[in-house]
């Protein structure tokens, strides 16, 4: 018998045994399905009761999966939508590069305002902001998903339009990024102008244009 052990233990013996690796004892799997059925259930909450009345059986019941799936992903609410309002900075916006400063702002406009302008986008937006002001996590999420969006956008159209000659070296970029931002989300969602005038977006390239070279 002990010489039956011995054998079975040879270090040789071991050697040539498979090895398998077990996944940690309680790990889960999550699958990214599951996960983007919840984020796309947390846009249509959002949209259709806002953040304050948003609530994890809400988004569970709209994305047809049970509570702790939600759990799993996100500690709460407010994790959840700052995770989705980081994953949309970071996704940003396509960047123009079509050789020309008015050309670039009116493709940069005609992209922001179809997503500006989207149902969802424009019930979502103004009330993320209202939490912002109550919120400095919600507040300082939705400052760096502009920063790395929109502005971020806006910065490559500047120094792009620098490097050709078009805009000063030196420029107030601060000040170029309030004229390139500013005029379209006002109209967007401040105002809510429920159509843009016909032509609107090409003036406004034109005008922004003109005002960037003068400073």
């Amino acid at each position: 018998m002990l010489c039956h052990m011995t054998t079975n233990a040879d270090p040789a013996h071991e050697k040539a045994k498979p090895t398998r690796r077990r996944a940690p004892a309680g790990a889960a799997v999550l699958r990214e399905d599951v996960t983007d059925a919840i984020r796309a259930a947390v846009f249509e909450e959002l949209a259709s009761v806002g953040y304050a009345r948003m609530s994890i059986e809400g988004i569970a019941r709209r994305a047809g999966v049970g509570k702790t799936a939600v759990y799993r992903r996100w500690r709460s609410k407010l994790h959840l939508v700052l995770d989705l309002v980081s994953a949309i900075a970071v996704q940003g916006l396509p960047a123009p590069d079509t050789g020309s400063l008015q050309e670039d702002l009116l493709l940069l406009y005609r992209v922001t305002s179809r997503a500006l302008r989207h149902p969802v986008a424009g019930q979502i937006i103004p009330d993320l902001q209202a939490e912002a002001a109550r919120n400095p996590e919600i507040a300082d999420a939705m400052q760096k998903a502009l920063r790395e969006g929109q502005h971020g956008v806006a910065s490559g159209i500047v120094r792009a339009a620098v490097e050709r000659g078009e805009l000063r070296a030196g420029l107030d970029e601060e000040l170029a990024l309030d004229l390139i931002s500013g005029p379209l989300y006002w109209r967007s969602v401040v105002v809510r102008t429920p159509e843009l005038p016909k032509g609107h977006l090409k003036r406004l390239a034109t005008a922004t244009a003109a005002a960037l070279k003068a400073l």
